[in-house]
């Protein structure tokens, strides 16, 4: 197996920096366009032929790993709050939480009953990379997908979200539980699936004040964390616009933390402890750039990095749809071979 991804989350000496790419496997691929004119994306997530077929198709682009094609969504339609995603306006919630007993009505799920597909998912991923790459499995974090659920959709403001945190607090913490022991079961139970490594999505954790995150969110993904090490499989803790927050998101766990490109990469690291790996963080709108700007900015985060041990090159949140692949192709030969030089 090409192991660079997962010496590097280990913090052990590479040959290469490791590159892989948060929605690697997506919109942006003519193979997957094909797929989707005859499937929605849920029919692709519970179909795991179809899913590991697209969990696949970035390994011509030359990438360190293959992350599970999957939605961090996908454990609230079990838990009682069914979900679509509406063109134009991205995921929709059918049964948002309006009121304190809508908390007592979500149900606490086993993952290997309710998301079973996804488990095959990933045995199906494993049996066909034949060793080639680790696999990626993933969920979304507590916070993140309360805010889907309290907000009913995306949101620019998250009031819903921090209006319930703050009024109900007691609630609010009853919330993050269920979310959390969800979320935890499902990357152990992706784990016992074959996962090679978990990275947990706190994608619009951002939002929230250092205080916020420290009193009503750290302790919840802390637990989660805790319960992953009995497995000992590396850990990425991610999330975007997280510069006020790093050092608590570092204490809550992860092998690794994953910076958005708002955080210089050298800096960040140096919050975080140069005691775990770092992931990241290049501006995926550079893919749009012209070549010369793109291997630039690569440049400015390999030197950032140092040489040290533990860096995972990849883009600050995901690859925008309207990115070329072969432009990805062109950046992981050149984050390779400029990591070879240095």
């Amino acid at each position: 197996m090409n192991d660079r991804f997962l010496r590097a989350l280990r913090r052990e000496p590479v040959d290469a920096t490791p590159v892989w790419f948060m929605r690697q496997a997506g919109r942006y691929m003519p193979e997957y366009r094909a797929i989707r004119a005859n499937y929605t994306l849920l029919e692709i997530c519970k179909q795991p032929e179809l899913a590991a077929e697209v969990t696949l198709q970035p390994l011509r682009l030359g990438v360190d790993a293959c992350i599970l094609f999957a939605d961090i969504l996908l454990p609230l339609d079990p838990m009682g709050c069914p979900f679509s995603f509406e063109k134009g306006e991205g995921p929709v919630l059918h049964a948002p939480i309006r009121e304190v007993a809508d908390v007592d009505r979500l149900r606490v799920i086993d993952p290997r009953e309710s998301l079973a597909y996804v488990l095959e998912g990933i045995r199906l991923s494993k049996q066909a990379l034949g060793g080639k790459v680790p696999l990626i499995a993933f969920a979304g974090a507590p916070f993140t997908l309360a805010s889907y659920l309290l907000e009913g959709g995306k949101s620019a403001n998250f009031l819903k979200t921090k209006r319930f945190m703050i009024e109900h607090p007691q609630a609010w913490h009853a919330l993050m539980e269920k979310l959390s022991i969800v979320v935890a079961d499902l990357l152990i139970a992706q784990i016992d699936a074959g996962a090679d490594a978990v990275q947990l999505f706190d994608s619009w954790v951002g939002q929230l004040s250092p205080h916020d995150y420290r009193t009503s969110v750290q302790p919840h993904v802390k637990g989660i964390f805790d319960k992953l090490k009995a497995r000992n499989v590396p850990s990425i803790h991610f999330g975007t616009g997280t510069a006020t927050l790093l050092e608590a998101m570092a204490e809550a766990g992860g092998s690794a933390l994953g910076l958005d490109w708002r955080m210089p990469l050298a800096e960040g690291w140096q919050r975080i402890g140069h005691d775990r790996a770092c992931q990241g963080n290049l501006d995926p709108c550079m893919l749009l750039a012209p070549e010369k700007a793109l291997f630039a900015a690569a440049d400015r985060i390999l030197a950032e990095a140092n040489g040290r041990n533990g860096h995972i090159f990849n883009v600050g949140h995901g690859i925008v749809p309207e990115t070329c692949p072969e432009v990805v192709r062109a950046l992981v030969d050149h984050v390779h071979e400029a990591s070879r030089r240095l």
